[in-house]
């Protein structure tokens, strides 16, 4: 009998282990910048333009939903205020990070609930 309780625990054991470890790999995911943009500011260049990232908030009164005025710009280079070289497609599996430091969604777990997803 107390050969099966040390087997038991050793067991436990290792599944402690082996669940912290899954735990901490989870932290390791990439930041993605996001900043709020007009859709319909898009110029030639593929830039569009950055407004306050309230607008995209859909508790906010200019919001307008998936196909609406104001969406998410993922991973963009930004210059004055304009931003280009990223997407509206929300990516997975990262951490999305706001300009102002507002956190849209967190690894692999989902976006935050309250903001648009952008198109």
């Amino acid at each position: 009998m107390k050969a099966s309780t040390v087997i038991t625990l050793t067991g436990i054991g290792v599944v402690s282990l082996l669940l912290i470890g899954y735990c901490a790999a989870q932290d390791d995911y990439e930041e993605v910048g996001a900043d709020c943009v007009d859709v319909n500011s898009l110029e030639p260049d593929g830039s569009y333009t950055v407004v306050d990232e309230d607008y995209c908030d859909d508790d906010h009164a200019h919001y307008y939903g998936s196909r609406g005025a104001y969406s998410w710009y993922y991973g963009g280079v930004r210059s004055g205020a304009r931003i280009t070289h990223g997407t509206t497609v929300r990516p997975s599996d990262v951490q999305i990070t706001s300009r102002k430091g507002t956190v849209i969604q967190r690894g692999g777990f989902g976006g935050r609930s309250g903001w648009g997803s952008g198109s």
